[in-house]
């Protein structure tokens, strides 16, 4: 067996991915069987990761749990429009023949203030995030798959909460990630409280925050060594939601940089500068970083590799240490 709720995200390991991608011979898997057989050498009880739309990754994924008393939480796309219900039904029915009972799912892969330049954009998309959920939900419900949305640096909590009352469902909930809501200047302890009655999951992670000219840096740091409460926020989730499986998210990056001081940030929601801002940076201002923030640029792809993986180890042996089964 083994801590069979305490595993890692694909986006922990991502610079592994990127390498086995580019055929490196250096990287240690190269597809979500051999991740998840990599995941479990670093101490990891399960993964959350796509199957890449493989019937025999399905299968051997779900031996592989079985064998291990693993979990396996499965990626999947949301639908647009209706067109998209027969690819997102076939997807569903993976996750479902790989053991999955839980699937993460993301309304865009863009930060809020790089990809919308104006307040309508923003509710364009955010008007189809609901369609979204209204198609996915009959679909969910049928199979019994749950789908957990990770909060990803789109909405702020208000209007994630609020697409969660429009859809009102079991099978409807939240992936609820530690830290990114730091980069839409929400306090990060006060997110995780707000979406925890919605929690079917969790990316894990501890965050750096550093002062720049055009507002803060934003970073992943192994667990326990960056500015979040993580017992509290453990917490708040596991009693939010008992069988909740926390995934890692430990990604070795350069930090992010959240341009909060530039006026283009405020283009989607204008009306949050006044309330915002200055709290933000005074939260920032009082975080500031023991050691400068990690960055990647510069380092060989070896070098990468084994900072990624020491990062992971060191952050596994945290959650094994410090959340209680």
């Amino acid at each position: 067996g083994g801590s069979s709720r305490l595993g890692i995200c694909s986006f922990s390991c991502h610079q592994h991915w990127k390498a086995a991608n580019e055929k490196y011979e250096g990287a240690r898997f190269s597809d979500p069987v051999s991740f998840y057989d990599y995941a479990r050498s670093l101490g990891s009880g399960g993964v959350q990761t796509s199957l890449r739309g493989s019937e025999e990754a399905a299968r051997a994924m779900r031996e592989r749990i079985e064998r291990d008393g693993c979990y396996y939480e499965a990626e999947v796309k949301l639908p647009k429009s209706s067109s998209d219900l027969a690819n997102f039904e076939k997807e569903v029915r993976l996750a479902l023949s790989a053991g999955a009972g839980v699937a993460r799912a993301v309304f865009t892969s863009g930060r809020r203030y790089e990809v919308f330049e104006s307040r309508e954009e923003f509710l364009d998309f955010n008007r189809l995030a609901g369609v979204s959920l209204e198609l996915a939900e009959p679909v969910l419900r049928r199979h019994r798959l749950k789908v957990a949305i990770e909060n990803h640096k789109d909405h702020t909590v208000e209007e994630l909460v609020d697409l969660m009352s429009l859809v009102e469902s079991e099978w409807i909930g939240v992936l609820v990630d530690t830290g990114n809501n730091i980069a839409l200047l929400e306090e990060p302890h006060g997110v995780v409280e707000a979406l925890a009655p919605y929690a079917l999951s969790v990316h894990l992670k501890d965050m750096a925050v550093e002062e720049m000219e055009e507002g803060f840096f934003l970073s992943e740091v192994p667990l326990g060594t960056g500015s979040l409460d993580l017992p509290r926020l453990v917490r708040t989730l596991t009693e939010a939601n008992p069988e909740i499986v926390f995934n890692l998210e430990m990604a070795t990056r350069d930090p992010l940089r959240v341009p909060c001081l530039n006026e283009s940030y405020f283009a989607t929601f204008p009306e949050r500068k006044e309330p915002k801002l200055e709290e933000a940076m005074e939260w920032v201002r009082s975080h500031q970083p023991t050691s400068s923030p990690p960055f990647v640029t510069g380092k060989t792809v070896a070098d990468i590799l084994d900072e990624e993986e020491r990062n992971n180890r060191a952050s596994l042996g945290w959650m094994r240490k410090h959340i209680h089964e």
